[in-house]
């Protein structure tokens, strides 16, 4: 479970907050309105994101790939790649 703290208290606590991250394994929400706004992690929590969209990011990479080998792609899929499959036909 993630410290939730409004933005203008992160403020004047960021030191604070800092080390609750780094020392105490800590993730701190930091919120606007009562709304999720950022949040601070640990530089390891980071890489594990940052390591889990990457198989994502060459999935779509694979997805365009296939769109260009294909021959019944229509020129338009050819030349946008996956964003053309999710255009409305018509849609201008």
């Amino acid at each position: 479970m993630a410290y939730e703290i409004p933005v203008t208290q992160a403020r004047a606590e960021l030191a604070d907050l800092i080390n609750r991250v780094v020392y105490g394994g800590e993730r701190v929400v930091v919120t606007r309105h009562g709304k999720p706004l950022v949040a601070l992690v640990s530089a390891a929590d980071l890489e594990r994101l940052d390591a889990l969209d990457e198989p994502a990011e060459e999935q779509v990479i694979s997805s365009v790939s296939r769109v260009h080998e294909t021959g019944s792609a229509s020129r338009e899929q050819r030349r946008f790649g996956i964003a053309a499959e999710h255009r409305r036909p018509g849609a201008s």
